[in-house]
């Protein structure tokens, strides 16, 4: 019997009409999205019929591993590697470096991080913005030298190559102009797509809830969580998810060297401050746990703390910088290589108090404003600019103290960021509670 002819209009109809997908219907509209035979027309019609109707775990699955699928996938059979193959992903906040503490922590405990990282979005700083920062690093890389410095150095990070899940860069370049960002299936197929591709035995999810982050409710999070740990597992991949708060700044730092100086203080041993450490121990120590390289989330903080104690997560850190054409240095010597921005100037309150609340959506953009992220695609960042000593809920504010301070190109920015950071802030006479940073551990893959 002859195959029924392709349609994507007929797809579309039946995605529209909340008809369940068939797993050629679903492949064959993915494959045409990777090869150009389908249009942008087509899958904004497609992403908003799926953001409307939804899909069930086949259907993301399917649609998942077709993303996946549509270009290569690394195979690291053929390298020997003495240890698991672990990533950590984030939905994306302010003063989020986790992932660059995180992974050479991992990699230091006796992991493989092959993280494939993205840039800014909206209000959102990106990993490799932040790496960027570091004169000479190189964020593209074949994927024979990406791998052989996996190999190496227990852990690369880049950026996502044109052979790994094209489907996903289209079907995503669609999404962010059609209001459809935000649909729970899409969400996790673009996210797992990529991560399937990188060859990964096991993945941790760190989804961030509250007013600086794309979920703002508990709710919505939970149900992504869940579809990409269910979908994780139908794939044969370890995943668990956790949901880490973003109603206040993570760290100390928003802004890309800034952040870069921050993370290199935490692996230098420094005090952090907690709501990071908190994230960093907590997620690390959970990916050790499903990378089988710990027996429970005790003994895994017991090797966290030792390699950030003895300097091997620093040094791992150094040699996938330097590896990756940057100096060789930086972790001694940062001063000497990261911008600094030509205007630093205190923020000072105009009253006394503690903190009450922080519009975090709005600190991230007075970064963006400040020329640290994007208001267009192929704007060119500064690394250099950003926010220094941001306030929690709960901090004690007077007027003879900054509350902040701010790094501008010049005195103009600066003062507009100034003004619009203070709005940002709410204060109160009374003292306030902190805010848990560990929500929960929202879900886990069934088979660990």
């Amino acid at each position: 019997m002859s195959q029924p002819i392709f349609s994507a209009a007929q797809t579309i109809q039946n995605k529209r009409d909340n008809k369940t997908l068939s797993t050629a219907e679903i492949q064959q509209f993915v494959a045409g999205v990777a090869d150009q035979s389908i249009s942008n027309a087509q899958i904004g019609a497609f992403t908003m019929a799926t953001w409307l109707r939804g899909m069930n775990t086949s259907e993301c699955t399917t649609m998942t591993l077709a993303m996946r699928d549509s270009g290569d996938v690394l195979d690291w059979s053929q390298i020997n590697l003495n240890g698991p193959v672990l990533d950590k992903h984030s939905t994306g906040g302010v003063g989020d470096m986790v992932s660059l503490i995180l992974a050479p922590m991992v990699a230091a405990c006796g992991g493989y991080i092959p993280m494939i990282a993205g840039k800014g979005l909206g209000h959102t700083g990106g990993t490799l913005d932040k790496l960027e920062s570091i004169p000479g690093l190189q964020i593209q890389l074949e994927t024979a030298q990406f791998q052989a410095l996996v190999k190496q150095n227990g852990i690369a990070i880049v950026g996502q190559t044109a052979q790994l899940a094209p489907a996903d860069r289209r079907f995503y370049a669609v999404r962010d102009v059609t209001a459809t960002v935000d649909s729970i299936p899409l969400i996790t197929a673009s996210i797992l797509s990529k991560k399937l591709a990188e060859g990964l035995d096991a993945l941790v999810m760190d989804i961030k809830v509250g007013n600086g982050a794309f979920l703002r409710d508990t709710a919505s999070a939970t149900q992504l969580a869940k579809a990409i740990t269910s979908t994780a597992d139908t794939c044969g991949m370890r995943c668990n998810a956790w949901l880490t708060d973003m109603s206040q700044p993570l760290a100390w730092n928003a802004g890309n060297s800034l952040e870069i100086e921050e993370t290199l203080a935490f692996l230098r041993g420094d005090k952090p401050r907690q709501s990071l450490a908190d994230v960093v121990y907590t997620l690390a120590a959970d990916l050790l746990v499903l990378g089988k390289l710990a027996d429970d989330s005790d003994m895994a903080r017991s090797k966290l703390e030792a390699v950030i104690a003895s300097g091997q997560a620093a040094e791992i850190f150094q040699r996938m910088i330097h590896a990756q054409g940057g100096p060789v240095n930086l972790i001694e010597a940062s001063q000497q290589h990261l911008p600094a921005a030509k205007v630093i100037e205190p923020i000072f309150a105009s009253q006394s108090g503690f903190v009450e609340s922080i519009d975090v959506r709005q600190v991230g953009l007075t970064v963006v404003d400040l020329g640290g992220g994007r208001h267009t695609p192929d704007q060119q960042i500064d690394p250099s600019v950003g926010l220094r000593g941001l306030p929690q809920v709960g901090t004690p504010v007077d007027t003879k103290e900054p509350i902040a301070w701010i790094h501008a190109a010049d005195t103009s920015a600066a003062q507009q960021a100034a003004d619009t950071l203070l709005a940002a802030i709410r204060l109160n006479p009374e003292p306030q509670g902190e805010i848990p940073t560990i929500r929960k551990l929202a879900a886990t893959t069934r088979k660990l």
